[in-house]
């Protein structure tokens, strides 16, 4: 009988997933980038528990930047994450945190939104691997329109991966 050991909970980058809700958007794509993590134990996991974990309530310092943030681009029309909350609750729209639910299935869920300067997609895809464990892959995908959507993309790029890279490592720790 083999023995079942634990995978590590570290966070990598990966190909971008042919097989995702998103996947026709590569190709025009400003940024288009992917990271797994592979859970703990056997699956079958709850997909909307991962994203939930992953998203609803981010890191200290993910707060603190989305701050920051949001101070940075309120003078120039963009939404604030605090806005974006707030216009999906009185919509009564799905949504994690400030993130518009797309889509929604068992194996990934899809979220973004479309805005003047950019439109976004953020999937999370439960992946069965050859061996039987489940990779949750975070895959996002940007379309700049102007330039002050190019410039708010180099802006945000390396934190962008930082704050995936946390989510997911938060998302595979049970």
């Amino acid at each position: 009988m083999a023995s079942w050991r634990a995978p590590s909970a570290e966070v990598r980058s990966v190909s971008l997933p042919p097989h995702s809700a998103v996947a026709a958007w590569y190709q025009a794509a400003d940024l288009a980038d992917a990271f797994a993590v592979t859970l703990a134990g056997p699956g079958p996991h709850d997909l909307s528990s991962l994203a939930e974990r992953a998203l609803r309530q981010p890191a200290p310092w993910i707060s603190t930047a989305l701050a920051v943030r949001d101070l940075a681009v309120r003078p120039f029309g963009v939404l604030t994450s605090g806005e974006m909350r707030s216009r999906l609750e009185r919509d009564g729209r799905d949504r994690i945190n400030f993130f518009p639910v797309l889509s929604r299935s068992s194996r990934e869920i899809v979220l973004g939104e479309d805005d003047r300067h950019l439109d976004f997609c953020l999937s999370l895809l439960l992946d069965t691997r050859g061996d039987g464990q489940e990779d949750l892959i975070a895959t996002s995908v940007v379309r700049c329109h102007n330039l002050f959507g190019h410039a708010y993309l180099a802006a945000i790029h390396l934190g962008h991966v930082l704050v995936v890279r946390s989510a997911l490592a938060r998302a595979g720790r049970r």
